[in-house]
């Protein structure tokens, strides 16, 4: 590309944080500042700087964090008597033409230039993607004044526009505004750069959409470039979770979104970036918010990607590879179909009723899943050319071919490539082994049942005291929050080390024990952040925090208790281990009078109460450990009561420390799980719930509605969920929303 005769030097500053985390909170842009500098001339031109109102639902509310107005010295007066980011931006481009540098309306051409990827790639093009507003080309090109600087002058350690100024003896300059004051330096270093002759040639360019790719069994895909995105809308595309991403750019065919067994997704996706730089930038959007669901973004690596879309079936292949050369835009996936559809019955389908479109390409745009005998398996992707042809095909949605009613999903070339690599697989579903869940601990001896809890011995003991206890968490506590309160202390936790504890009825404890790599790490976390505040939403709570050793832990965990074996389900040289159990005290399973059970209908699955499960495959390590003559990995603890009256098994429920998924957690989230739901219209209906649940789950739930003793319902609701990552979400994503006209209340049966 030639030099450009003009550069816009653009700055951008939200409600929320600013500097290295701009754009991390998905806070507003309040501050649009720009400066044309022409380059031929090597001289600033004109500067510009626009305050902008935020859009809210009530304009009395606080606009501006304390954080941004100690940083930006922004006024709330001046924001909310602003205009909106629309009107400047074009107030931008009429500016922009008066100066005759636009190329769309015969002037020069000029391209932005900003201090790092963050004023576009995170605040810019994702801001103006959830207000529909759209972007003129200009803004999908940038040079990176940072990057620029660094290649030319070969000066590593360069991380902002201060590092810039005093690596070439300018002094900064803090006697005007925030955003004029760095436009102000920005063109005070391009103007130093052109005169020792640095030439800007090569901008960044922003991808406006998702291309369409395919990925092979035997490609080789970068680590550093991969990210599993969780908690995904089941109806999403692959454009809508590239949407979520606008301004970073994603490989072609990048976007994979992940199967269950059973070949129903399972609300995780894994994102291919072209680059690292893309990829730590799409981890900053941990937890920001796509529609009404926020999305947890982690790491993830090369393989797992591949896993989930590379393909090998030559008839996936040649159906992808038309879907490209045709320009096919969208592919539908059907399922539900008769085994007998034919290609007449599904184009006709399509034709019919009162949105009829065309399939591309005819027959040869429509691929059967078949069976590795060849039976057909009820599933179908279909071809579309264009978005308004595939939503008059999806709005077929539930209608009939002959007595069966048709589910159909927008889909991707990734979902093209795994229900097809697993109805070729001869084995069942239940026997496929799970491509997205990877052993965290190579060394275990036997490999976990499914909904089987880890016993904790085996992921620590020891009496080095490498470990920190934190206790009076808030229940709604997270991982994420965990770190936040740890700061700096979180850079010394080991390799998937947080461990946060859940009672066994399944809530929070409101105890975590975090793995340190040193005792000094832990001795001095322990010290500074004891008794300190966690701030969550409006909660403020003091966190004790206390040193303590690998066996310590255990002790705490186990409650000093061992488990009856089942006995015939060991193995004989397992089974004769069994005397080292003590026995143990079953606690009371049922309820206290008047309080809510869950539904005895269900058939609650054995990993609710897992004790011989447990001591199963603890049994199991020490005999697997004694064989191979490694030392036991289980430490024996004596019984003690518990302060309760009956002896309690806490059940662990393990995270790993961000930015690792946990979709590789030990605890499998596979069972059924039931949430309480308090204060129900007594008329409400089973709709009504599964409408309150719409986009949680992927099977519908099991719904019981309550009665009192006298046959009336009394407003109260148990929802089992296919599983506790469905139960978690309904928790935190719909408590407190409104039925009918009262609010709810949701809790863990």
């Amino acid at each position: 590309m030639a030099a450009p005769s003009h550069v816009v030097i653009l700055f951008c500053a939200t409600a929320g944080q600013n500097g290295e985390n701009l754009g991390s909170d998905e806070e507003q842009i309040v501050l649009f500042v720009y400066l044309l500098y022409d380059v031929i001339n090597n001289k600033v031109n004109s500067l510009q700087c626009h305050h902008v109102r935020p859009v809210t639902d009530d304009i009395s509310e606080t606009l501006l964090t304390e954080e941004c107005k100690i940083q930006t010295g922004l006024s709330e007066e001046a924001i909310k008597h602003a205009q909106p980011l629309e009107q400047v931006l074009e107030e931008f481009e009429r500016f922009v033409r008066s100066k005759e540098v636009h190329p769309d309306h015969g002037g020069k051409s000029f391209c932005f230039i900003t201090d790092g990827p963050l004023h576009l790639r995170l605040c810019m093009h994702p801001e103006a993607c959830k207000k529909n507003i759209h972007l003129p080309d200009h803004y999908y090109r940038y040079f990176d004044l940072r990057r620029d600087f660094k290649k030319f002058y070969k000066a590593d350690v360069i991380n902002c526009i201060k590092d810039m100024l005093e690596f070439i003896g300018i002094e900064e300059d803090n006697s005007v505004e925030y955003g004029v004051r760095h436009c102000q330096e920005m063109a005070s270093i391009i103007h130093r750069l052109i005169n020792d002759g640095h030439v800007f040639r090569q901008p960044d360019v922003v991808n406006n959409r998702l291309e369409p790719g395919i990925c092979n069994k035997n490609d080789v895909v970068d680590d550093d470039t991969v990210i599993r995105a969780r908690g995904l809308p089941w109806q999403s595309s692959d454009q809508d979770i590239a949407k979520f991403f606008q301004g970073l750019n994603v490989a072609k065919g990048g976007v994979a979104l992940c199967l269950s067994q059973q070949g129903r997704r399972n609300g995780e996706a894994l994102v291919r970036f072209e680059n690292k730089e893309n990829r730590d930038l799409a981890l900053r959007k941990h937890k920001h918010h796509l529609g009404q669901r926020y999305i947890e973004v982690y790491r993830a690596t090369g393989k797992d990607f591949v896993n989930v879309a590379g393909g090998n079936s030559s008839e996936a292949q040649a159906f992808l590879s038309r879907h490209s050369e045709l320009g096919g835009q969208v592919i539908v996936r059907m399922r539900g179909l008769p085994y007998s559809a034919t290609s007449e019955q599904v184009l006709m389908f399509f034709r019919s009723g009162d949105n009829p479109c065309e399939v591309l390409d005819g027959e040869n745009g429509l691929l059967f899943v078949h069976q590795a005998d060849g039976r057909a398996t009820g599933d179908a992707f279909v071809l579309f050319s264009n978005e308004d042809d595939a939503n008059k095909a999806l709005s077929k949605h539930r209608q009939c071919i002959s007595t069966r009613y048709i589910e159909l999903f927008k889909s991707t070339t990734a979902e093209v490539q795994q229900v097809l690599n697993r109805s070729l697989d001869p084995r069942t579903p239940s026997e496929l082994p799970d491509p997205h869940m990877s052993p965290l601990i190579s060394h275990l001896p036997t490999s976990p049942l499914p909904g089987v809890i880890l016993p904790q011995q085996l992921i620590t003991s020891g009496t080095q005291r490498d470990c920190i206890r934190l206790r009076g968490l808030p229940f709604e506590a997270s991982v994420t929050d965990i770190l936040t309160f740890l700061g700096e202390h979180s850079r010394n936790i080991v390799f998937q080390g947080v461990h946060m504890v859940y009672n066994a009825q399944g809530t929070p404890s409101g105890e975590a024990f975090i793995q340190m790599d040193s005792e000094l790490a832990a001795e001095t976390g322990a010290l500074l952040k004891h008794k300190k505040f966690m701030f969550i939403g409006n909660k403020k709570r003091y966190i004790e925090v206390l040193q303590c050793s690998g066996e310590d832990m255990n002790l705490i965990l186990t409650n000093g208790v061992t488990s009856p074996v089942v006995t015939n389900m060991l193995p004989p040289t397992v089974a004769a281990a069994q005397t080292v159990a003590a026995p143990m005290m079953q606690r009371q399973i049922l309820s206290p009078a008047n309080s809510l059970m869950p539904p005895t209908s269900v058939g609650m699955h054995p990993c609710i109460y897992p004790y011989p499960q447990l001591q199963q495959h603890a049994l199991l390590a020490q005999a697997n450990a004694a064989a191979v003559g490694m030392p036991s990995p289980i430490t024996h603890l004596s019984p003690r009561p518990s302060p309760y009256g009956s002896y309690h098994q806490p059940i662990l429920y393990w995270y790993p420390s961000p930015p690792v998924s946990p979709q590789s957690a030990y605890y499998v989230h596979a069972c059924p799980t039931t949430v309480v739901v308090k204060g129900l219209p007594f008329t409400v209906q089973i709709a009504e719930i599964l409408a309150l649940f719409e986009g949680i789950y992927e099977m519908p739930p099991d719904i019981q509605l309550q009665r009192g003793i006298d046959g009336r319902p009394n407003g109260e609701a148990f929802v089992t969920f296919g599983s506790r990552v469905e139960a978690e979400r309904a928790i935190t994503e719909r408590n407190r929303k409104v039925v009918g006209n009262r609010f709810v209340e949701l809790h863990m049966a």
